[in-house]
């Protein structure tokens, strides 16, 4: 089993959709909105491309799929800002 990253630009929900639901289906978490990561073998991946390819039927969209060793795993920098709640008040109710 070896790190998977599967992104993707998927024009129609449907298809897009099913992409997810696919990448969820093989055990891949979702971290970001066209984005899911986890571990699967060479057979789970090829698995995946031939259902990417029917879920994409005849609608547009690129999906690919990395192979990232635990090595350059190691080097991953993440980056996460997250916006505290700023309540507004209506100053005509003051």
């Amino acid at each position: 089993m070896v790190n998977t990253l599967v992104i993707y630009d998927i024009v129609e929900d449907k298809a897009r959709n099913k992409v997810a639901e696919i990448c969820k289906d093989y055990g891949l978490e979702r971290i970001q909105w066209s984005a899911f990561f986890g571990k699967t073998n060479r057979n789970r991946r090829e698995e995946m491309v031939l259902k990417f390819h029917d879920a994409l039927e005849d609608s547009e969209g690129d999906i690919q799929i990395f192979v990232i060793c635990e090595k350059d795993m190691r080097l991953k920098k993440h980056v996460s800002v997250k916006q505290s709640h700023v309540e507004k008040r209506d100053e005509a109710a003051l």
